[in-house]
């Protein structure tokens, strides 16, 4: 959708705010929510001609005999909400399909960090979502992945973005910023790509957004000096202050599985710090939990339910976003001039969407779109994207050094609702040569199979946790690489749930006793269906519900388990070349010797 430029329509608001001209659509008697005053007026109403707000407050005269009306009758007008840092592909959404979902619920402009299909696709996947955004009645503007992949020392990616891509990327239109530099020790060990990429950033005006899980004291003010502006990976109340602290912008997160709100507005709510540079965001967010609880109405209503004042609140979520990417002209506030982009709340406490406006036309009424969005049709190259030779049982066994008896190996510990993971020594029991599993302990096999290349590579350890007695369950989504990442108790079930996965295109499988029993069919880049939200969510529950059948009643396990691969974060990972201690940056044996 072609969006006007302040410039191009300054003159036609200035006369609809005199009454010169009339208005296109008008709302009356509203409890208006005014962001940038942080205050509620009673019966102000809000006139909008094109896409733009014209003028707020008295609007009578705005009112001519074509202008639609909708009378608010005491009902609560605020921004359109914003997710400073949310990536799509987590939604396991195309991304019109994401638009469907999020729209009715009041989300009307996403950042989003398209760095997982880049992982797969490269330039072409960042391409993909830029084109598919033009159309959306959803703003949608991209930080360019920066770490693609995340760590190239230690895994295969599917693509590489070195400083020229990233620079080449930052000058498209509707990429907004450098998304986040989670090569945390890059930047404090001076390495020259990491700084190419924020000073090309730098250079073009824009901000660098962060990502430094478990950085505090100097190492936090280092990584803050390089110039990046925010962090979504907070925690704790003491992350959350110190950011803030340091002028950086605080992103609050609350997604399917990272339940971090709680904690962190605890900054803002028992430290007394100024809220201005905190955000509310989302960063990864199934299907399911938005359609049962929401977007960023979710994380606006559990701030509030926390203790965040309502109007500090839908700040976090509209104005400070908005001013941290140098916005605030456009989006984030119902004022003259911005686009209208707004929603009628039945509740402000509760965040109850009634009426979604984006543009300045209604796009959903009562949690019902009122637009029709169609997906674009991809190319074959986008939906073929899982590349391996056909696995056998033996490609999941682990040979351990000895015939008989117990051995002590390096366990990775996951950790329910958490990003972080634990680095543990268990003894596990040999038979024949191999080392087994131990059920009962629900320690399972993991293996990362190499998908992008065709390497061969098949990283092999065990995780403990999650507590599905399963055969095996398997997905192709693992970040940040997104190899194909196989946890199981049999390996013949394992080899069953990594071809299939290969035949389908990708998605997240259950196997038992050489059976399929869920499927979830993700062939978008292995990451994203192209089916309606409704039909990918109840193939979700439905893995989900054979998962707590089986065992694991952790909420949102897939979450915990896809980060397994993931190499930047603490404190023990495996990717397709094996174990990676991620406290102190090195390869290490899966055999523990003391």
């Amino acid at each position: 959708m072609a969006r006007s430029k302040l410039w191009e329509v300054s003159s036609l608001l200035v006369k609809v705010a005199l009454g010169i001209e009339k208005a296109d659509l008008v709302i009356l008697n509203s409890s208006f929510v005014n962001v940038n005053s942080g205050e509620v007026l009673e019966g102000w109403g809000i006139a909008i001609k094109g896409d733009r707000v014209a003028t707020v407050g008295n609007v009578e005269h705005t009112i001519g005999p074509d202008t639609i009306i909708i009378d608010a009758k005491g009902r609560y007008v605020v921004p359109g909400f914003i997710d400073a840092h949310v990536h799509v592909e987590s939604s396991m959404l195309c991304l019109t399909n994401f638009a469907k979902a999020v729209l009715p619920r009041g989300t009307t402009t996403v950042f989003i960090d398209p760095h997982e299909i880049a992982n797969v696709l490269g330039l072409d996947g960042v391409k993909l979502m830029l084109d598919e955004a033009a159309d959306l009645p959803l703003k949608v503007f991209i930080t360019a992945p920066s770490c693609v992949p995340a760590n190239p020392m230690f895994e295969t990616s599917g693509a590489y973005l070195g400083p020229k891509e990233v620079e080449e990327m930052l000058k498209w239109d509707g990429v907004i910023a450098l998304g986040e530099m989670m090569n945390y020790p890059g930047v404090l060990n001076f390495d020259k790509e990491v700084f190419e990429k924020i000073n090309a950033a730098h250079k073009l005006g824009k901000v660098v957004e962060g990502h430094d899980a478990g950085l505090l004291g100097k190492e936090l003010a280092a990584y803050a000096a390089a110039g990046i502006s925010s962090s979504h990976e907070l925690t704790t109340k003491m992350d959350a202050v110190e950011r803030l602290r340091l002028g950086m912008y605080a992103y609050m997160r609350e997604g399917s599985a990272w339940l971090d709100v709680a904690e962190t507005v605890k900054a803002i709510t028992e430290a007394r710090l100024d809220s201005r540079h905190a955000c509310l965001v989302t960063d990864d967010r199934e299907v399911d939990s938005i359609l049962k609880q929401g977007q960023m109405d979710h994380v606006v209503r559990r701030a509030i339910e926390e203790g965040v004042d309502p109007i500090r609140a839908i700040q976090m979520a509209t104005l400070n976003p908005a001013e941290h990417y140098g916005l605030a002209r456009e989006i984030g506030s119902v004022a003259p001039g911005r686009y209208a982009d707004l929603l009628v709340l039945k509740s402000l406490s509760k965040v109850e969407t009634d009426v979604v406006i984006a543009d300045g036309k209604v796009v959903a009424k009562e949690g019902k779109l009122t637009v029709k969005l169609t997906p674009p049709s991809y190319e074959e190259r986008f939906l073929r994207t899982v590349k391996i030779r056909r696995l056998r049982k033996e490609d999941f066994e682990i040979k351990a050094p000895v015939k008989e008896g117990k051995i002590k190996v390096r366990v990775i510990e996951a950790l329910e609702g958490n990003v972080l993971t634990k680095s543990r020594v268990e003894e596990l029991g040999v038979e024949d040569g191999l080392v087994l599993p131990d059920e009962k302990r629900n320690i399972y096999k993991v293996a990362v199979v190499e998908r992008h290349k065709g390497t061969g590579n098949i990283g092999l350890g065990f995780v403990m946790g999650f507590g599905f007695k399963l055969g095996a369950v398997a997905s192709t989504i693992a970040h940040d690489t997104h190899n194909m990442l196989v946890l199981g108790l049999k390996d013949e079930d394992m080899a069953l749930a990594a071809n299939t996965l290969a035949e389908v295109g990708g998605g997240i499988i259950s196997v038992d006793n050489g059976k399929v029993l869920s499927l979830v069919r993700l062939p978008l880049a292995g990451l994203m269906s192209t089916d309606e939200p409704e039909v990918v969510a109840e193939q979700l529950e439905s893995t989900y519900s054979l998962w707590r059948e089986r065992g694991c009643n952790w909420v949102s396990p897939f979450m915990t388990m896809s980060l397994l691969a993931l190499d930047v974060l603490p404190e023990l990972r495996i990717t397709d070349r094996g174990l990676i201690d991620t406290v102190s940056y090195k390869p290490v044996s899966l055999f523990y010797e003391s």
